[in-house]
């Protein structure tokens, strides 16, 4: 789990990224602060491991605040103003979210994020390995879908959009396959075909030319792919 908190002097803007991250599902909003200095004694006491940090702050800047963190946890950047983009990413933060932003650039803003060290072997607490893959987030008019990515089975390119087919149902997205050949582990999933991405989990079996899934599912396996695809899952 992320542990976060945020600091934003807009009670709208407060409210927007706490709905985010309650959507989000793999993060611990650890507290709201509306300036940088209510913030610093929990951040100099509590362990972080991101800050929402916006630049326009009463009292202290959020750039001159980021200035002070040493160590320095991972900070997104949030503000209405993009002139201050380029100087932001001299302190190396992770992503820098120009307002008003969606929930689709929220989510790649926090995939930015490193995976959390291991404690020491004495620690009493267990931490698994977060994987922002493990989780994809699909957008159905004005929801976005939440689907464990081990439930996918393939994924189709169509036309316009893509169709991604789960265990339970399938769903239509409008980005390309390239994209989720892009987004998800290429150690799990494979393109087969141009118009295929396959989860290797869910392969019943391989018959020259097509893999099975099942005895209803059968999927092509293009000629520019079968080696790349053969040598993966013969390794």
């Amino acid at each position: 789990m992320i542990r976060c908190i945020i600091i934003e002097d807009q009670p709208p803007a407060q409210r927007v990224l706490q709905k985010y991250i309650s959507d989000f599902g793999m993060i611990e909003l650890k507290g709201t602060y509306a300036d940088a200095l209510q913030a610093m004694d929990f951040i100099k006491t509590e362990p972080i491991d991101l800050v929402f940090l916006d630049i326009h702050l009463p009292k202290i800047s959020g750039i001159d605040f980021l200035k002070t963190l040493n160590p320095r946890p991972n900070v997104i950047l949030t503000t209405a103003f993009s002139e201050y983009a380029l100087e932001s990413y001299d302190y190396n933060v992770l992503d820098y979210l120009l307002k008003p932003f969606s929930f689709e650039r929220f989510v790649q803003a926090v995939s930015k994020m490193p995976s959390p060290k291991t404690l020491p072997k004495d620690s009493k607490e267990e931490v698994r390995s977060i994987s922002f893959e493990e989780v994809i987030f699909i957008k159905s008019g004005y929801e976005h879908i939440k689907i464990a990515v081990s439930d996918i089975r393939f994924i189709q390119s169509d036309a316009d959009y893509t169709e991604i087919v789960t265990t339970k149902k399938k769903y239509l997205t409008q980005e390309p396959l390239r994209y989720w050949e892009e987004t998800l582990d290429p150690k799990k999933f494979i393109r087969v075909h141009k118009s295929y991405i396959l989860n290797l989990s869910k392969i019943q079996k391989v018959v020259g030319n097509q893999v099975r899934l099942d005895e209803k599912t059968i999927l092509p396996i293009g000629r520019a792919f079968k080696d790349g695809f053969m040598k993966l899952i013969l390794k």
